[in-house]
Formats: structure tokens, sequence, C-alpha cells
């Protein structure tokens, strides 16, 4: 399958660590979800089962989105930018994107000189992903917590 993605995988250009940002975005309302990272393996898994699949770069390996929290993300189109270093992929969302449990990762925005929380949480972190920790919003990149 990977062959008969070649045309469409040379478009897009990887970085140094082999990754490209992903951006997903709400089909329908073109509410941006959030951002994370996909490699090679993840974009062709994406395209092929149609389930969005990213790369984990504090696990280092696939992450399938949804598969701790059930929170799944399914992939409407892919779109490259015009310099081939950014996708967007138009999702379907079942559930939350963000491992706070809030529907969007961006819920935080400068307004008056401040840094105003503006969309509370729709589940409970807990609930979505029981033992396993997950950093806080705060705790840097990569805080994907399934």
């Amino acid at each position: 399958m990977e062959s008969e993605l070649a045309p469409i995988l040379g478009e897009i250009r990887f970085n140094e660590d082999g990754l490209v940002p992903a951006i997903a975005q709400a089909d329908g309302t073109g509410e941006i979800l959030m951002m994370a990272w996909m490699n090679r393996d993840a974009v062709v898994e994406t395209l092929t089962t149609g389930r969005v699949c990213y790369w984990s770069r504090s696990r280092r390996g696939l992450w399938r989105k949804g598969e701790t929290s059930g929170q799944v993300q399914r992939l409407v189109e892919l779109l490259i930018d015009c310099d081939g270093d950014t996708i967007l992929m138009k999702v379907e969302q079942h559930g939350v994107a963000c491992h706070t449990g809030r529907r969007s990762c961006f819920f935080r925005a400068v307004r008056n000189g401040t840094l105003e929380t503006i969309a509370d949480p729709e589940a409970s972190p807990d609930a979505l992903y029981g033992h396993v920790h997950v950093k806080s919003a705060q705790g840097g990149s990569d805080t994907q917590a399934d």
C-alpha cells in the first residue's frame, strides 16, 4: 500500500527527525482541535485505515488517537500545505480531542494581556484514561495521553 501512496508521501517534507506537524480540524465546524506530529508510517496508516494515527514523541511510537480514551478521530480529508511541511486533517471527532477533557487543545486565550481559560472540560481525564498519568496543560509538548 505504501508504494501506492509514494506520490503523496513524496510531497510531504518531513523534518530532520522524520516528522511533520499535523493539525486536526473538526469537519463541518472548522474548529481547530489539536496539533500533533506524524511520521511516514502514521501518514500511511491514517490514509489506509481512515483512523487518525500520530507519532508520539514521548513514547517513541505510533499513537492511534483514542486507543486509550475511546476519543477516536476519523479522517475525512487530508490536506498538505503549499510547502509540504504541514498537514491539515479534517476529522470526525468522537468525544473530546484534548487529554484535559476539553473538546479542543486550544482552550486558553490571551485576552487583555492575561491568559484566560475559555473552555471547561467536557469529560474527566480520570474517566478517559483511568490510572494513566497525564501531564498538565503547561507540561510542555507531546502531552497527549492516548
